[in-house]
């Protein structure tokens, strides 16, 4: 006996039945992402408490796809929509509490570097970097009136009254309904001749942040974009042109953001190969389908059925009535059970049946010979039957009055064996009875 022990080892039976191959060139296609997030605007109208987190709702949906082999940069193509707003006060320059509210879409582009030359493309982490350029929409608006339509007058000791603080008579105090109604760059045109400027400008967006990886499908990434506008009109101040006179330099906001990102459209990077049959040599003709209809030849019914006709799961035309013949060819779809029809599923009267089963021409289907047989009988009447022989009546052993095929075979072993009192001839005539009845 061996002084040890030899212990097997494990089979892996999966690597013996599978095989993961690597493809060398998968081919890439674009990667779609949705992205929340917020809008803070950077301007001349801007909110006390100014951090990227804290803003308007903004929504993103973005396409992207690599744009050198080596997989490091990325081209984006992005539609951005949201709200801008932004509320001043100023207790010692009453004319300098403004607030407006701007609608925002973004059309844009942008090229994004993932440092794949000194991270590896499988990092769960990556950060990014990206700069590019698109066009935004605007429209400034404000909430200068409350909802009975009082315009608001900025006190300094930070009240807001129906009057202006310099005025005589009593003054009412007022509420910010922050319902933005008025059109601010319309009303420039109006009471100041002024507001000609354009509400579409250029932007240029520079971003940072990292994606996060979830598998070879789906990452999400966390980030940050700065939107330099050329235009200083988003909060309808500026340096020249409106009716308060802004800061030099234009207008910007930042969007914080978290994005989705789908790869669903790409080739798979690897293949799973099957190898428990892998060097069998399978005759063709099992998975053969001649006719198309998605039922391969070895248990297909109707083999031969026109390309395109629906059929079950048999392979066989399908027929809704049953009437035997297949609705592609069925003129009478709705034949009732039961009833004769011709070749092309109309229904047949019982005379137009007959004629079509009497044509020589053609041999008549099985399943209509039992009808046929049906109808015919009536035409035939079967003549009363002929009395036995008296001389023969004791040979109907069982008194139906018929002489069976047994009993002319008792008569005939009884007349070998000399038990009859009958002769030959009485023997022919007695089997001449028998097939005559």
């Amino acid at each position: 006996m061996l002084p040890f022990v030899v212990q097997g080892q494990e089979i892996d039976y999966d690597s013996l039945l599978q095989r993961i191959d690597t493809i060398e060139n998968p081919v890439y296609k674009p990667v779609v992402s949705f992205s929340y997030g917020v809008l803070n605007f950077r301007g001349d109208v801007q909110n006390s408490l100014n951090t990227p987190v804290i803003g308007n709702n903004a929504l993103a949906v973005n396409l992207s796809t690599f744009v050198d082999r080596q997989h490091n940069y990325i081209a984006n193509f992005q539609f951005l929509i949201g709200n801008l707003s932004g509320n001043s006060y100023d207790h010692s320059d009453l004319s300098r509490n403004l607030n407006f509210k701007s609608s925002l879409t973004s059309i844009g582009a942008n090229v994004e570097y993932r440092f794949g030359h000194i991270i590896d493309k499988d990092a769960l982490i990556r950060p990014y970097l990206s700069l590019g350029a698109g066009i935004l929409s605007f429209n400034a608006k404000g909430d200068l009136v409350d909802g009975n339509g009082q315009t608001y007058y900025y006190w300094s000791d930070g009240s807001i009254m129906d009057i202006p603080e310099l005025s005589s008579g009593e003054a009412l105090p007022l509420y910010r309904d922050y319902q933005y109604e008025i059109d601010l760059r319309l009303r420039e045109q109006e009471e100041f001749g002024l507001g000609d400027y354009s509400q579409v400008a250029l932007a240029f967006p520079i971003s940072l942040g990292a994606h996060f990886r979830i598998s070879d499908r789906a990452f999400f990434s966390l980030g940050v974009s700065y939107f330099y506008a050329v235009s200083d009109m988003l909060d309808n101040v500026a340096y020249e042109g409106t009716s308060i006179q802004g800061s030099k330099g234009n207008d910007s906001f930042v969007y914080s953001h978290l994005s989705l990102h789908f790869d669903l459209f790409s080739d798979p990077t690897t293949r799973t190969v099957e190898l428990l049959y892998a060097d069998v040599e399978f005759d063709p003709l099992l998975f053969d389908d001649e006719d198309g209809d998605f039922v391969l030849d070895v248990t297909d019914r109707c083999p031969g059925t026109p390309y395109g006709v629906e059929v079950d799961t048999l392979g066989c035309p399908l027929d809704g009535d049953m009437d035997g013949v297949p609705d592609y060819l069925d003129l009478e779809l709705f034949t009732e059970r039961g009833v004769w029809v011709d070749d092309q599923g109309v229904t047949l009267f019982e005379e137009e049946f007959l004629q079509s089963m009497e044509l020589r021409n053609n041999a008549m289907p099985r399943e209509g010979v039992d009808d046929y047989m049906t109808i015919i009988s009536g035409d035939y009447e079967l003549t009363s039957k002929e009395a036995i022989p008296a001389k023969f009546q004791a040979l109907d052993t069982n008194g139906d009055g018929e002489l069976s095929f047994e009993e002319l075979l008792h008569v005939i072993d009884s007349y070998f064996d000399l038990q009859l009192d009958l002769d030959l001839e009485d023997i022919r005539q007695l089997n001449d009875f028998f097939f005559s009845q």
